[in-house]
């Protein structure tokens, strides 16, 4: 079903709940590129995945909501490899890509405890059960 209204808006009630509660430009870039996928590739996960990853090359997921990055550009492996078959674990939202700074500000913002000792790897997976939490929890 279409994500976008005639006058180019995003249909609110077609979007996932985390994209409900974010900014306006990260709604229209999903819904634009998931109306576009769904053209091309008909309806169903593969559009749905599309619109994922476009969103994720400027967003990032920081709790229940999308937050748009400092930098454009891939935010995991997965996002790196690209193509139809792409490869590598994807951070789910998370700009594993950021500097390790990046990561523990939002990690501080979620309120992770343990943070400061942690690895960049480790701060990656603490945000990303933390973005789990929070999204099974708002929704």
């Amino acid at each position: 079903m279409a994500k976008l209204t005639k006058s180019g808006d995003a249909k609110k009630s077609e979007l996932p709940s985390t994209l409900k509660k974010s900014d306006a430009k990260a709604q229209r870039t999903f819904a634009k590129t998931h109306d576009a996928a769904a053209e091309q590739y008909g309806e169903g996960e593969r559009a749905h995945r599309t619109a994922y990853n476009a969103l994720k090359h400027s967003y990032e997921k920081v709790g229940d909501h999308w937050e748009e990055k400092p930098q454009r550009g891939p935010s995991d492996e997965r996002a790196e490899s690209g193509g139809p078959n792409p490869s590598g674990d994807s951070a789910e939202g998370v700009n594993a890509n950021a500097s390790k700074k990046h990561l523990t500000d939002i990690a501080r913002r979620l309120d992770i405890s343990g943070r400061s000792t942690m690895t960049k790897d480790e701060l990656v997976e603490a945000i990303m059960k933390a973005n789990r939490r929070a999204t099974r929890d708002g929704s």
